[in-house]
């Protein structure tokens, strides 16, 4: 029942401009009134009227005021779910939209903030060809999963707002299409080498001091008289030391935009997005260089989210 009542709606946006004035993207946040909320009788809407029109007649070609009144009481209890339907939605208000992060091919969580004055029951929302249906209590998030297809820029697509509450006899809708668009990370590559790191410096191997006991070693000339081990060194008739000293930290990643030459842009920042994930995931610390923007050194997910958010940015 629902594809044909779709093919008429698209055959009535294209006969009817007064149904497509809303195409056109509006800023947040929009506040449905009258003017933007449509209502026809569905299916069982039209064959309930027909079987009250059959009702009437028989009732009055018989004077059966039993089924008379049985007739008007359903007529009114129509008029009245008509009513409802209508104010299911009047007043609604779309108060913004806000999205998670995910990787082109991976859908992103897309939250709808609704809010409203009293409660609205059995609202439904379509979109990118799913529907949710959830109730309206003040104010209510309303979670959408958008597929995906390439990095950048999402724009949210058009989407509609609508009821059959309460009896299912009529249907209501409005239809928005808000100026936002959310972000899509790029997708890293599958495998690949892992980036190459410079010649480590002296420096950088040289073990820090740290608070456990590592080992004992012999005394070298500067050692601190305090870390003298005297009763290891009594039986082995040497100076032995405790060696408090640990390996350093893992080294830092440098990945650098100019160290993939042989690739094409697209390749490049799959392969960048690759290692970023795989640096994370270390946690080691990372910079990231990009021919539109220089990150330093960092670690942790903001790090994390601002790189990845940089590559999705490149032209």
């Amino acid at each position: 029942m629902r594809a044909p009542f779709q093919r008429l709606q698209r055959w009535a946006e294209r006969r009817l401009p007064s149904l497509t004035r809303h195409r056109k993207q509006e800023q947040l946040p929009v506040i449905l009134h009258r003017r933007r909320i449509y209502i026809v009788p569905t299916g069982f809407g039209v064959a309930f009227t027909a079987l009250l029109m059959v009702m009437l007649t028989g009732s009055l070609n018989y004077a059966n005021n039993a089924a008379l009144l049985l007739t008007c009481v359903l007529g009114a209890a129509t008029s009245i779910s008509m009513l409802i339907a209508f104010r299911t939605l009047n007043g609604l208000r779309i108060h913004g939209l806000r999205a998670g992060y995910a990787t082109a091919g991976n859908p992103i969580d897309v939250t709808f903030d609704f809010q409203a004055t009293r409660l609205r029951q059995a609202v439904r929302l379509d979109i990118a060809d799913s529907m949710h249906a959830f109730d309206v209590t003040g104010r209510t998030d309303v979670t959408v999963s958008l597929p995906t297809e390439q990095r950048g820029w999402l724009a949210i697509p058009r989407f509609r707002i609508w009821t059959t509450w309460p009896m299912g006899l009529f249907r209501a809708w409005s239809w928005s299409n808000p100026e936002y668009a959310v972000l899509v990370w790029p997708r890293p590559e599958f495998s690949g080498p892992a980036p190459a790191q410079p010649v480590e410096d002296n420096r950088r191997q040289r073990l820090h001091r740290g608070e456990d006991l590592a080992a004992l070693r012999d005394y070298r000339s500067g050692d601190s008289m305090r870390h003298v081990a005297w009763k290891a060194s009594a039986r082995h008739d040497m100076l032995l030391v405790k060696d408090y000293e640990q390996p350093e930290a893992r080294q830092e990643w440098r990945l650098d935009w100019r160290d993939l030459r042989g690739l094409d842009d697209e390749s490049r920042i799959s392969r960048l997005a690759r290692w970023l994930g795989e640096a994370q995931a270390q946690g080691r610390q990372y910079s990231l260089w990009l021919p539109t923007e220089v990150i330093t050194i960092s670690s942790g997910s903001a790090h994390y989210a601002r790189c990845m958010t940089a590559l999705a940015l490149m032209p």
